[in-house]
């Protein structure tokens, strides 16, 4: 039998059906078919599909009988090959009507639905299963109350409007639904043609009561009511929506076209044709025009008022505004280049000589990358003016970015375009702010960058900062490659420890010391007081300061390695002038020793040297270096009979710690050089303390210092005047290198101080130290402490034989 005699058969079959079905005995035992999408309903009669071999021989097998079939609903319909527990329990006893072969093997039946039944039990599952069931018999409705009238009514009423609402109102459907009188019907009927879940579907054919059926028929279609109708809402607006805007296009062309022909364009039309012309006249890579002609053709389509319109527009004038290729001419004369460096900064050296073999790579390889320095120093040794200075000798713009507390990952690479008030990170404004794409581009404060939910800063700058991505740097408002190879990158920082390493390796490092005393007068001198003389209003004759004066504020009221807090007391100096010139007076006004306290108050620093460092036991004097310079420590150290406990105090950190406990420890092991017994140590206590206890200290340079006033402290000996020290210690006494020695250097100069102790690996690094500071002061380079000790404290030897003539005496008197 073909499909369309299937189709013709049907209906002649469909009237004599029921006779035959109405004293058909039911067995307990059927072949059983699950069926996917679909819950079927008492009274039912619907084709069904069936592909899956199980269910072919189900088929076959009810054809072979009595034409007699279980159909359950399964949870998963995407299950080829269900479990019982993917199975329902209740479902349909179901006669198999007709049946026709598709040409691609499967089956197309038509099923009646006849009796609800509950499976007890499954008795095979392969090749098909087969179950035992036991029928379900419905209650009968006794008498149809006002009550279930009533449910019956709203019932009828509710699949109308909900029918209605969809579309698929059906004059028979709605004939046959109003003229059924039973309470269990009309629910299976309604519930049939609902198109609710699985699982709705499946809680009305459980229910077993026709009137508790009906109930709940009636809450899913209420629940279905409210649905469609804002369903069908949503529809007719987004219809409404789309007919006024093809209206309002269709006028706009037509009102385009009128003006043209009366040579009258609008103002919008004119927009687009301005920024058509300069798309083309903007010199940018083919990908990026391309992009532009695609964003100009949406914005010519839309409404001028539209949101959508606002943001293309936007998004062209950024494309249209940035260098894509407008390059500035570079300086290639390297004595000129020299020269302006010369003119603005004293000193830096390695700094301009870096600069210089920068421009002459350039003179030979036009097509080299910029560089990507890093400036380390302490604050105002000058790092942010020199990135000025050095777009001022290469003849580039110059742009400043400060990079200080930022934490969100955007400011680097921007916002998405799909954010209201997105814009490109700070990299690409600061591009379009100097209308070049290869600026001196500084950021200032990398070591302060943040993190936090919204990104980290630092991960974003990995492409920004390396040579080899960076010419196809994407930021995310933009969405496009721009090549940033060109762009001269330099940050400055005041430590390089809180930098990611990541980061750091691919920058190229330049370390900033402090200035010498020698460097501040001269940047005084031919920088700082000239500056201040001109701010403040006055005029160079107004003013007469020696170099003793200026010597005194450099030592007494300022205490720094860089300059900033030079200028500003220059800078005080020269608005109480002004104030007397404003006032009448008319100079010059000499500034000296006698004079200084009215201009700047009594002196804010001592000179370490001018401090109370009377020689004692127990009393050195060591080097640190800060993130603001290098500084000097005063150790104490103190010894009181006891139990052998040590106590440190100063604030310290767990690596200066760890070097008491190793000073300690090398002691106890020179017993004999010291002339004590072993069990000394265990009848004293002994106190090591670093002033300045307000302050945190850690690091292990001061280990020797530490081990050096323990000593002193035992020997009774004290340590040489002017003399300091630096360097880690072990617990077998061997002197570790350290770093800063350039800052601690100067720390030492400040205080008078003429002689250091250095760690011996630490000789390579006196190259960086300027020839007149190394005139100034004798490094001392030792490999072990009995080197140290020998220069603070003198010969061992002679140490022991003090130390023992000492305690016969003490031994004596008792």
């Amino acid at each position: 039998m073909n499909y369309m005699e299937f189709n013709d058969s049907l209906s002649a079959s469909m009237d004599d059906f029921g006779d035959n079905t109405q004293d058909l005995e039911i067995p307990d035992q059927l072949p059983m078919m699950a069926v996917r999408d679909v819950v079927v309903f008492n009274y039912m009669i619907i084709p069904l599909f069936v592909g899956r071999p199980g269910s072919i021989e189900a088929v076959n097998e009810a054809m072979n009988g009595n034409k007699l079939l279980m159909l359950v609903t399964q949870k998963d319909a995407t299950k080829d090959d269900p479990d019982p527990e993917d199975l329902y329990r209740v479902g349909m006893v179901s006669m198999i009507m007709r049946t026709l072969k598709l040409p691609d093997g499967r089956l197309k039946v038509l099923v009646q639905a006849l009796s609800k039944a509950r499976i007890r039990d499954i008795l095979q599952k392969e090749p098909h299963y087969r179950v035992e069931i036991d029928l379900i018999e419905e209650p009968e409705v006794e008498e149809i109350t006002v009550e279930i009238e009533a449910l019956m009514r709203t019932v009828r009423e509710q699949t109308e409007k909900i029918m209605s609402l969809r579309g698929i109102l059906s004059s028979d459907l709605m004939m046959i639904i109003n003229n059924i009188e039973e309470p269990g019907r009309l629910a299976d009927l309604v519930g049939s043609n609902l198109r609710l879940k699985i699982a709705e579907s499946q809680q009305i054919l459980e229910t077993v009561d026709p009137v508790e059926r009906l109930r709940l028929v009636a809450d899913l279609l209420h629940k279905e009511l409210e649905v469609s109708t804002v369903q069908a809402k949503i529809q007719s607006d987004a219809k409404e929506e789309m007919s006024r805007s093809q209206r309002e296009y269709f006028l706009r062309e037509q009102l385009q076209a009128l003006k043209r022909e009366l040579g009258d364009e609008d103002a919008y039309s004119q927009e687009i044709d301005e920024l058509r012309k300069k798309i083309k006249k903007k010199k940018m890579p083919k990908y990026a025009k391309k992009e532009a002609k695609k964003q100009l053709a949406r914005l010519e389509m839309m409404h001028p008022d539209a949101s959508e319109a606002t943001i293309i527009r936007t998004y062209l004038d950024w494309i249209l505004d940035l260098p894509w290729s407008k390059s500035s001419r570079d300086r290639l004369d390297l004595k000129m280049a020299a020269k302006v460096l010369d003119e603005d900064h004293y000193g830096l050296d390695k700094v301009k000589e870096r600069i210089l073999e920068y421009l002459a790579v350039r003179k030979l390889n036009k097509a080299t990358k910029g560089p990507i320095l890093c400036f380390v120093g302490p604050p105002g040794v000058g790092k942010t003016s020199l990135g000025q200075a050095i777009a001022k000798a290469m003849n580039r713009k110059f742009y400043r970015l400060s990079l200080g507390g930022m934490r969100d990952e955007a400011e680097i690479r921007g916002h998405r375009r799909t954010y209201i008030g997105a814009l490109p990170g700070r990299i690409l404004q600061g591009l379009k702010n100097v209308g070049t794409n290869n600026p001196v581009f500084m950021m200032d404060e990398i070591d302060k960058i943040g993190a936090d939910y919204r990104g980290d800063p630092s991960s974003a700058l990995l492409e920004v900062l390396d040579p080899e991505q960076n010419s196809t740097f994407s930021d995310h408002y933009l969405n496009l490659p721009f090549d940033l190879s060109r762009v001269m990158f330099i940050t400055t920082a005041n430590m390089s420890d809180t930098i990611p390493g990541p980061l750091m390796d691919r920058m190229e490092v330049i370390r900033l010391s402090g200035y010498t005393l020698e460097e501040k007068m001269v940047i005084a001198k031919k920088y700082l007081l000239p500056r201040q003389i001109i701010e403040n209003g006055i005029k160079p004759s107004y003013i007469r300061l020696d170099d003793q004066t200026m010597e005194l504020i450099i030592s007494h009221y300022t205490h720094e390695a860089g300059v900033r807090g030079l200028e500003r007391e220059l800078g005080k100096i020269c608005r109480k002038i002004a104030r007397r010139v404003a006032e009448g007076g008319k100079g010059p006004y000499k500034i000296s020793k006698n004079t200084i306290s009215k201009y700047l108050g009594p002196p804010k620093f001592l000179p370490e040297a001018e401090l109370d460092t009377l020689a004692q036991p127990g009393l050195v004097v060591g080097l640190a270096w800060t993130e603001v310079g290098g500084e000097l420590l005063h150790i104490e150290t103190s010894i009181v009979p006891g139990k052998g406990r040590l106590t440190l105090t100063g604030h310290l950190g767990d690596v200066m710690k760890e070097s008491a406990q190793a000073a300690l420890t090398y002691c106890r092991s020179r017993c004999a050089d010291l002339g004590v017994k072993p069990e000394y140590f265990d009848k004293i206590d002994i106190h090591i303390h670093v002033p300045a206890g307000a302050i945190p200290k850690d690091g292990p340079s001061a280990g020797i210092t530490m081990a050096t006033a323990l000593y002193s402290a035992i020997a009774g000996k004290s340590v040489k005047k002017g003399l300091a020290m630096t360097g880690e210690v072990t617990l077998r006494g061997r002197v570790l290198p350290i770093g800063g020695l350039k800052e601690k250097a100067l720390a030492a100069l400040r205080a008078g101080i003429k002689h250091v102790i250095i760690p011996e690996e630490n000789q390579k690094d006196l190259v960086e130290i300027p020839q007149e500071l190394r005139k100034k002061i004798t490094f001392h380079p030792v490999k072990n402490m009995d080197q140290v000790i020998e220069i603070a404290l003198g010969k061992i030897k002679k140490l022991r034989r003090k130390r023992k003539a000492a305690g016969e005496s003490r031994q004596a008197a008792a």
